[in-house]
């Protein structure tokens, strides 16, 4: 494989796919980086998700929502194996930008979205692998877990659930669990 230089050419982009397969690309994404060792190359799979306040039946609950629904956010360096890889995967329609060609994200797109380097590296963490946390939301919410990995630049944990008395990884974004003390 080739080498890069990942200062220069590393950049966000934005990929459209089919109302409700976010989730499902972000993972085939994730599987073939992981397949094909392209993790130099595509480094951030997002969807990026916000808690917003419902209200249903005069009771008020924080859910999670997707803040681009059809769309996934990608920090990669675009070349012709990326772009092949990105574009022939299931559920991805097209790259944003005119006649499918992708465009960056410029400099104040990123930094309006909260995507920088800087707000995603300046995240504390209180969580460390092997620590108990308890999940807030999302179908497991008030299960309880161990946390295995902690991912900063993705600003998720994986966290080991018993579902149905077996042992599950589920990889969680940080605003859905709490540390238990």
């Amino acid at each position: 494989m080739a080498e890069y230089d990942l200062s220069s050419g590393l950049r966000w982009y934005v990929i459209h796919t089919y109302s409700g397969y976010e989730n499902k690309v972000k993972t085939d994404i994730e599987n073939m980086v992981q397949n094909l060792n392209l993790g130099e190359l595509i480094q951030i799979v997002d969807v990026p998700l916000e808690t917003v306040t419902e209200i249903k039946d005069g009771k008020s609950k924080e859910i999670q929502r997707k803040r681009f629904p059809g769309y996934v956010l990608l920090k990669m360096i675009m070349n012709d194996e990326t772009w092949y890889v990105i574009r022939n995967t299931r559920g991805v329609t097209s790259f944003v930008g005119p006649g499918s060609k992708p465009v960056a994200l410029t400099d104040e797109e990123v930094i309006s979205m909260g995507l920088e380097d800087g707000v995603s590296s300046n995240i504390s963490v209180d969580i460390e692998p092997g620590e108990s946390v308890l999940v807030k939301t999302g179908p497991f919410a008030n299960s309880t877990g161990l946390v295995k990995e902690v991912n900063v630049p993705k600003r998720t944990v994986k966290v080991m659930i018993s579902v149905f008395g077996r042992e599950t990884p589920m990889e969680l974004d940080f605003s859905q669990v709490q540390k238990l003390d």
